[in-house]
């Protein structure tokens, strides 16, 4: 079934292959002459302040009330990254009839929600499903004057490229990176009529919808591909008897290092001339991500002895179920890239195992299997694994010789598949690159609305 189906796509996928997506440089117009909105220049942006009727954050310990039954409870997580919809695991709260604090956060239909640690810059609107949850303290409830704002408008306003920068920049200094109640109180927006908002903000819904349904097809047929991928890499380690069997990964390393945990910039470093930690996403699926990471701030001091260092094996600690232990290695030098207390780095000894070996055989069936089982953690969306457990892992290696003869066969079969994945990948980046333009053209007057409608 997955030889048909990419067999069926990979002759699809190719240069020119990606179809037309809604937003393209014609969309983007100058502003019409006579049109309120677009008749509104950059500068002429009202603080959200004068439209709040009611603004909070959430209470603290809503953790001894968690429950399987009861009301719905929102954390951070449920705030999306690239649009205004609510998602993602359900925590329940059963609170006792005398706990009363958390009654003002609980959620009515078009409320606004900002994500104020950790994930600066996610935004969601309140629909029916959501009405009654509470929130947690990360995240702040912001409810606007109906008649004046649509909350879908300044939602997607925050998404685009000024309301982002905004989000960022008022995130920056003190002892952690978050947004306090007034930063979101003097956040600038365009005010055009109440008519204009929704009118732009159904055409948004409209067409990020035929955006995101593109990426999301182009999303599964890199989950076809890498299950293409890792089957014709099980079936070649599955052929090799090892050189000593019994053999654990403790057996092959010289080193193990873990990270630590710095307040961080929300914007990523580039760990050549910036110093930057990296996130646990770095080693997701058997690739190395340096952008993974967030810079130190300035007034901070690096360690230098948490340098990553070309060759390591990198394992993530804590991750979903599907990629907490996955391992990548290090495949350049980056003299100011730092691990985080949620990588492991493994420094291999290479006259017994190499790391590219290593790292394809911890993403086989047999050890995910293993690693899955160690794994433990408060959510089943986000599990830890101790080092112990890493380095007990069992490691069927052959000879290095044997192991380079393997890694050069795999790097010949499966290249074909590498080139589509790579080129599927930098449709959905262009993708979310023209989504990204669409939301910022429309909520800044760029684009003549009337014209789409």
């Amino acid at each position: 079934m997955i030889g048909n189906a990419f067999d069926e796509r990979s002759g699809q996928i190719g240069d020119e292959s990606c179809p037309a997506l809604p937003v393209t440089q014609r969309d983007v117009l100058p502003p019409a002459m006579g049109h309120e909105f677009n008749s509104i220049s950059k500068n002429h942006r009202v603080q959200l302040r004068r439209f709040i009727k009611f603004l909070t954050s959430g209470s603290r310990g809503w953790g001894d009330y968690y429950a399987d039954q009861g009301d719905v409870f929102v954390r951070i997580g449920n705030l999306p990254r690239q649009s205004l919809q609510l998602g993602g695991e359900i925590q329940r709260v059963d609170l006792p009839s005398h706990v009363r604090e958390g009654q003002r956060t609980r959620l009515r239909e078009e409320d606004l929600l900002f994500s104020i640690t950790a994930y600066i810059g996610s935004v969601a609107v309140v629909e029916s499903g959501w009405v009654d949850a509470y929130v947690s303290q990360h995240v702040a409830l912001c409810r606007l004057d109906l008649a004046q704002l649509d909350p879908r408008f300044v939602g997607y306003f925050m998404l685009g490229t000024e309301g982002q920068d905004q989000l960022l920049q008022g995130a920056v200094g003190g002892t952690k990176i978050q947004l306090a109640l007034d930063d979101i109180r003097g956040l600038r927006i365009p005010v055009p009529p109440l008519e204009e908002q929704q009118r732009i903000a159904a055409h948004l819904d409209r067409e990020l919808a035929k955006i995101d349904t593109l990426i999301a097809a182009q999303e599964h047929f890199i989950g076809l591909l890498q299950e293409r991928r890792q089957a014709v890499v099980e079936h070649e380690l599955a052929r090799v008897a090892p050189a000593a069997p019994g053999t654990r990964l403790k057996h092959l390393v010289r080193s193990v290092r873990q990270g630590w945990s710095p307040r961080c910039c929300p914007w990523p470093g580039d760990g050549v001339q910036t110093w930057a930690v990296l996130k646990a996403g770095a080693a997701n699926r058997g690739l190395f991500r340096p952008e993974e990471n967030k810079e130190l701030p300035e007034d901070l001091e690096p360690r230098p002895s948490t340098v990553v260092r070309r060759g390591d094996l990198l394992v993530s600690r804590a991750n979903t179920r599907e990629l907490v232990g996955s391992a990548a290695v290090v495949s350049g030098d980056y003299p100011r890239l730092m691990l985080s207390d949620k990588l492991y780095a493994l420094a291999l000894d290479e006259s017994k195992a190499l790391p590219r070996y290593v790292a394809h055989l911890m993403a086989s069936r047999r050890v995910r299997d293993l690693i899955e089982v160690a794994a433990s953690g408060a959510s089943s969306s986000m599990l830890n694994i101790s080092r112990d457990d890493i380095v007990n892992l069992p490691m069927d290696v052959p000879e290095p010789a044997e192991q380079r003869r393997i890694l050069n066969h795999l790097d010949r079969e499966t290249a074909e598949i590498d080139i589509l994945i790579a080129k599927t990948q930098r449709h959905i980046e262009l993708a979310k690159e023209r989504r990204s333009a669409l939301i910022t053209a429309a909520v800044t007057g760029q684009i003549d609305i009337m014209k789409g409608a």
